[in-house]
């Protein structure tokens, strides 16, 4: 027995050694010959069928939707057979779901054909030291079968995998709220574009501000794009629609789009421009966002320079040249951002939209009027929504939501104040808010009345002053242009005067002239 032992030691060592020896010395060529038929040659002996799953799709731009509708479908089956696992916490951190670990393996039988699928991971074989892992690393799932059952695993079995673990991922889905990672956190032990929380925003449509007609357009609208797929494949345009929500602050842009994440249950992306570096990296952010997903950005109109104008260069002493300090620090500041407008657009709007469904895209800003018309026309920001100043219908649904009261005897008043006054929800809301266990519902509602009554006197009187700013302006305005007629007339007066004395001067002269002649005139006849 022992000599059959060292019989097969010394057999493996000198396979290895050759192996070594073939991969050392060897032309690569003559390599991949050997490993073509190699390969050939051992398919003859081995029965089964391998289907590998990679983590990432598109030369790693986006991941893929597959391995993690296997993920999710493996989670259930591992938990019984495998030995070892990874756990994670969704849904309220009430449950856990537990997925195998890598190279780790479980079985299962569908419709008599036995299955095994495992967990891979390849590292690359660096020679660098790093506490942290390559940057390369690739994930993937193997699916191995028996031939003779191929085309039932690949018609049905591989089919029926997706459909039942994007059924389990939604069930267990929680709502995540993400923000961009800088660039440099792609690579690495981060490798990720996007960091996440789990959005738990409480606004909804219910609980918003808003005219109760202007709600519930805006909601006939969003259920009405969430079901239009078809539609949308049908007029040949990506299904996705932008809204741009634009007004003053504290009127409740924010709150607009968390109720609008809670009404269709997608995940919210908040996208900050000035973290971009150019329109490569802003491509590559939007690709690996989800389907069913909000794509935000707040305060367009100061997030960057989006005219699209190009900075001036200046003569004089910045064309001198600059010593290597101080130019490597104007090389980091122009590094900050070169995300243009062309790039937005193209991302919103041109053939990169399409990569990805069922997606919303918003802009918010105070000042609308600042934005370039390109950005918001209709067919990239769909529908604008404007979020004004409190009214009526918008107090009613804040009382209802800080006192929970429908009506008061108080509410006619307020009516009446909130007509004749500009308040945003945010300081309604601010004054409605009991400052104390003893504050009652009167007290809320009589503070509402003398802020109301305080900001419509800070009102007329900011008009009083701008009208009587407005009426100084236009006097000097008056005044400047009468004297600038005055002068014009005593200018033209001036000139007049000077051309007749002109023409007096030159007919002295002519006279003059005239009279020398005859007296020479004279002297000759005598």
């Amino acid at each position: 027995m022992g000599e059959l032992w060292s019989h097969v030691g010394s057999t493996m060592g000198s396979l290895m050694f050759i192996y070594a020896m073939f991969k050392q010395f060897f032309p690569y060529q003559l390599q991949d010959y050997f490993e073509k038929y190699f390969k050939k040659l051992v398919s003859f002996a081995y029965p089964y069928v391998e289907i590998t799953f990679d983590e990432f799709t598109g030369e790693r731009m986006k991941r893929s939707e597959a391995y993690s509708e296997i993920k999710t479908y493996l989670s259930n089956k591992s938990s019984a057979s495998a030995k070892r696992l990874k756990a994670d916490v969704v849904k309220d951190s009430q449950s856990v779901v537990l997925s195998m670990d890598y190279n780790e393996e479980v079985t299962e039988e569908f419709q008599g054909a036995k299955v095994w699928w495992s967990a891979r991971r390849t590292i690359p074989q660096t020679q660098r030291i790093s506490w942290y892992p390559a940057d390369d690393e690739k994930k993937s799932y193997k699916l191995t079968v028996h031939k003779r059952h191929r085309e039932l695993i690949t018609e049905s079995y591989v089919s029926h995998v997706l459909k039942e673990g994007k059924a389990i991922a939604t069930k267990n889905r929680q709502r995540k709220l993400y923000a961009n990672n800088p660039s440099d956190n792609w690579h690495g032990y981060r490798r990720s574009k996007w960091s996440n929380v789990v959005f738990e925003h409480p606004a909804t449509f219910d609980t918003l501000a808003m005219e109760a007609n202007k709600k519930e357009e805006i909601k006939n609208d969003l259920l009405k794009f969430s079901k239009g797929k078809d539609y949308y494949a049908r007029i040949g345009k990506a299904w996705k629609r932008g809204y741009l929500l634009y007004g003053p602050p504290g009127t409740g842009k924010s709150s607009m789009i968390a109720a609008m994440a809670n009404l269709l249950d997608y995940d919210v992306y908040d996208l900050e421009l000035t973290g971009v570096k150019d329109n490569t990296e802003l491509r590559r952010l939007l690709i690996d966002t989800s389907n069913k997903s909000i794509v935000v950005i707040e305060d367009i109109d100061c997030s960057l320079d989006l005219t699209g104008q190009r900075e001036k260069k200046e003569k004089g002493s910045d064309e001198e040249e600059l010593d290597p300090v101080a130019k490597k620090v104007k090389e980091e500041e122009k590094k900050v951002s070169k995300v243009t407008l062309s790039g937005l657009l193209n991302c919103v709007d041109g053939l990169w939209s399409a990569c990805g469904g069922e997606r919303i895209i918003i802009f918010t800003t105070n000042y609308v009027e600042k934005l370039d018309p390109a950005l918001i026309r209709r067919g990239r920001m769909d529908k604008h929504i404007e979020m004004s100043y409190c009214c009526f219908d918008a107090f009613k649904v804040l009382a209802k939501n800080y006192l929970e009261i429908d009506s008061d005897p108080l509410f006619g008043e307020i009516e009446r104040l909130v007509a004749e006054t500009k308040m945003t929800p945010a300081d309604v809301a601010e004054n409605l808010m009991p400052k104390s266990d003893y504050d009652k519902k009167e007290t809320c509602l009589e503070r509402l009345i003398e802020a109301l009554k305080a900001a419509k006197d800070e009102a007329i009187k900011k008009a009083e002053e701008e009208a009587r700013l407005k009426a100084e302006k236009e006097e000097k305005q008056k005044q400047q242009s009468e004297k600038e007629e005055k002068e014009k007339e005593q200018s033209a007066k001036n000139v007049k005067e000077v051309k007749e004395n002109g023409v007096a001067a030159e007919e002295v002269k002519e006279n003059g002239v005239a009279a020398r002649e005859v007296k020479e005139n004279g002297v000759a006849d005598k």
